[in-house]
């Protein structure tokens, strides 16, 4: 039977032969050697650093709301590079959160109609005639459009653009089901002309982005402007 200190010189002897064939494979006599040695140790622990970071929601918020700004001036082809600049992070962070410039497409129009959701459908009339509906949304729609511009404008270059996938339209769409619902069994009771739901959404997207872009000439006529704008829509879908 061996000693405690057979047993701990026979460790010793193990544990420092592999270290000394490992560091002999790495020849530190040279001070170069060391630095690049010291720097990509420095760097490897910075990069696990930067992996285990928890991600900032509030950094998520800014990246959202600088791509909205920024598309909304420069279109949809805007450079990643800016966006990040407007948000006040780098560009490698912005990568950090959206794993590429699609993805960061896809989840700003999700997050725009999220917000058009919340302001929209947070107190539907869901008993009301369709008329007092559809100028429930509509006015809700407007004054949405003209309280927040630049999410208006990105979110109407992103629904013409080949860069959503069909999933991301698809909860899209689900977000405002009440509304399809209602224009589908009007449509079918004789309410509504017979049109494809789209053209008929197409209509009052077109109708309200005039009303908002004269509400924002002349703020003061904001009220003549939205119902003016409702009923020529209204004229233009209802069945009189």
């Amino acid at each position: 039977m061996r000693t405690v200190e057979q047993m701990k010189r026979s460790e010793d002897g193990s544990s420092s032969r592999p270290r000394k064939r490992a560091l002999a494979k790495f020849p530190l006599n040279n001070p170069i050697q060391v630095i690049k040695i010291e720097w990509s140790l420095i760097y490897c622990v910075e990069s696990v650093s930067r992996m285990a970071r928890p991600k900032s929601e509030d950094k998520r918020n800014a990246i959202l709301a600088a791509a909205a700004q920024v598309i909304a001036e420069q279109g949809l082809g805007a450079p990643t590079a800016r966006i990040a600049k407007v948000a006040g992070v780098a560009e490698g962070t912005l990568f950090t959160y959206f794993e590429s410039k699609d993805v960061l497409l896809n989840e700003l129009y999700l997050d725009i109609k999220s917000d058009m959701r919340e302001v929209m459908m947070a107190a539907y009339p869901k008993s009301e005639s369709v008329e007092k509906r559809a100028r429930y949304v509509w006015q809700q729609y407007v004054d949405w459009g003209v309280a927040f511009p630049d999410k208006r404008r990105a979110v109407t270059q992103l629904a013409v653009s080949d860069r959503l996938s069909e999933q991301t339209r698809a909860i899209g769409l689900e977000a405002f089901a009440d509304v399809s619902e209602m224009m589908e069994t009007s449509i079918a009771s004789g309410v509504l002309r017979d049109q494809p739901p789209a053209f008929v959404a197409a209509i009052m997207g077109s109708l309200a982005d005039t009303t908002m872009e004269f509400i924002e000439r002349d703020p003061a006529q904001a009220g003549r402007y939205r119902d003016a704008g409702f009923e020529a829509f209204w004229h233009a879908v209802a069945k009189t």
